[in-house]
């Protein structure tokens, strides 16, 4: 069938909105019509060139929800008219990684970036001359109809605002699980967020529920900083400098309990000021995404590292276990716990894409959201 969606035909390049076709599902694949979609960064680092894929052109998106419209046979049961929300990251099931609840690290996942299916080479998108479109993640969520495969799909109750709770599919487990599994956020707690975009405002949440005091977000945009107060920091700053100061003072002079790095673009000197923000045997976790091809040495002192235990945590999806964690993130939402509504600040259709990124860009939008018509 027919379809459109955003893509990018070079990198670095801009999204432009086209007609597709999109390939009828195959057994194990089923076919969803979007509701919503999330602009996340890490859909910008493709357009950048930052993270480079296998196939262009390359349909972006990764973080979205929306209602079934096919389902062959499939090993999870999906059938048509199911809700579901995209995981980005698949999981198999039966590897090591899920076999031992770690399915954020799915064997899967290693062909996310490639634009084809896992099993074989081709594509579930095309352009209109027949040209193959690689897929972000294997799903493509700025498309408004696309085939994926059901590992990469998780069933939700059909009472929920699917344009709310698409966040689930990436920014709620990425942000909350870095502060509740990968920092391991303990009640009285001194936790430093740095950067408050989509990803940091959800750390805030995690570390808030986890109960931290003091919860310092970083952020120089005041939008932000103030946006994070209103769902659980303590303190907002502009600079690492100012976040350390203050994380000090909290502890007689320690430093924090745990840094998160959830900035827009990482670069290696954050790390350096993460490390020099926390305690003794505390945790910078890094889930934050660059130029992946970057390998300039951390300024980080080995010594610290050692004589005072500190660690550098990486942080994957929030170490999310999708299957189960999207659906007891539900149920946090509908206790008024995780607050979802109050994330999103701007809603865009899919032709305003590059809208959505440039206000990110100006530092004008915590969180965007597509909504399809």
């Amino acid at each position: 069938m027919q379809t459109r969606g955003a893509i990018v035909r070079q990198a670095p390049g801009k999204y432009e909105v086209v007609d597709l076709n999109v390939d009828d599902p195959r057994p194990g694949e089923v076919q969803v019509k979007l509701v919503a979609s999330g602009l996340c960064h890490s859909d910008d680092h493709i357009a950048t060139g930052d993270i480079p894929v296998g196939v262009y052109p390359f349909a972006g998106g990764h973080e979205g929800a929306g209602i079934v419209t096919a389902a062959p046979p499939n090993h999870k049961g999906i059938k048509e008219g199911d809700h579901v929300v995209f995981s980005f990251l698949p999981s198999c099931g039966h590897c090591r990684w899920c076999a031992s609840g770690q399915q954020n690290l799915c064997d899967l996942g290693a062909g996310l970036l490639a634009g084809t299916r896992w099993e074989e080479p081709t594509t579930r998108l095309q352009l209109l001359d027949g040209t193959p479109v690689g897929q972000m993640c294997g799903i493509s969520t700025f498309v408004e109809t696309t085939t994926v495969s059901a590992d990469s799909v998780v069933k939700v109750p059909e009472d929920l605002p699917l344009d709310k709770i698409c966040l689930l599919g990436c920014n709620v487990g990425t942000g909350w699980g870095a502060a509740v599994n990968s920092a391991q956020v303990q009640p009285g707690h001194t936790v430093i967020v740095m950067g408050i975009g989509g990803v940091g405002i959800n750390a805030v949440q995690g570390a808030a529920h986890a109960g931290a005091a003091n919860i310092i977000a970083v952020d120089p945009v005041a939008l932000k900083r103030e946006n994070a107060t209103q769902l659980g920091a303590t303190h907002g700053v502009e600079t690492m400098e100012e976040a350390t100061e203050l994380a000090q003072q909290f502890t007689n002079g320690q430093g924090a309990d745990s840094a998160i790095i959830t900035v827009g673009v990482i670069k290696p000197e954050y790390v350096g000021q993460a490390m020099a923000s926390i305690r003794k045997a505390g945790t910078v976790v890094v889930t934050a995404l660059g130029n992946i091809a970057d390998t300039t040495p951390l300024p980080v002192s080995l010594a610290d590292v050692t004589l005072f235990q500190k660690r550098i945590q990486g942080s994957l999806f929030g170490e999310s276990n999708p299957n189960w964690d999207i659906l007891r993130q539900i149920e946090l939402y509908r206790a008024g716990i995780l607050k979802l509504d109050e994330v999103i600040t701007t809603t865009y259709t899919l032709d305003q894409v590059g809208e959505g990124y440039e206000a990110m860009h100006a530092g004008t939008n915590q969180k965007g959201v597509i909504v399809y018509s």
